[in-house]
């Protein structure tokens, strides 16, 4: 029995990493729990209500209020953020690199998030050569995301 019960968790182990590999998850949420609309609709960074939630693609997202959660169920695809939610100025070196959720820039209508901690802040670099470094970033994603 123990056996079984070690090869099932296992096999779930796989199926949660394969649901999940190309998206930025830390406690089983995206965004760490931030509202990916109110990046748009605010132009800030808001800590999504646990009580507010939506799952897509087996991620789940909090929204700061349920206007917010409307917008996204209707259309995921538009508050995504690139790059499944890593770092968009580490993929440029094809790296997977958590993010600080309070430093994001939204280029061409699309989300990206950046690591920030102390004395490095990737959003700051990341706009000194952003044409560069998003076309970098692009190519990377492509090659990883498969």
């Amino acid at each position: 029995m123990r056996t079984i019960t070690f090869i099932f968790g296992i096999l779930l182990m796989h199926v949660s990493w394969s649901q999940d590999k190309n998206t930025n998850i830390e406690g089983g949420m995206g965004i760490q729990g931030y509202d990916p609309v109110a990046y748009f609709t605010d132009n800030k960074a808001l800590e999504g209500e646990k009580t507010i939630t939506s799952t897509h693609q087996g991620v789940k997202y909090y929204f700061s209020n349920s206007k917010n959660k409307d917008l996204f169920d209707r259309n995921p695809s538009k508050y995504l953020p690139a790059y499944g939610g890593w770092c968009a100025y580490a993929m440029a070196g094809g790296e997977k690199v958590k993010i600080d959720p309070e430093t994001f820039k939204i280029i061409d209508g699309k989300l990206y998030l950046f690591y920030n901690f102390y004395f490095n802040n990737t959003l700051t670099k990341w706009n000194k050569d952003e044409a560069n470094l998003k076309r970098q970033a692009d190519q990377h994603w492509a090659r990883i995301s498969k």
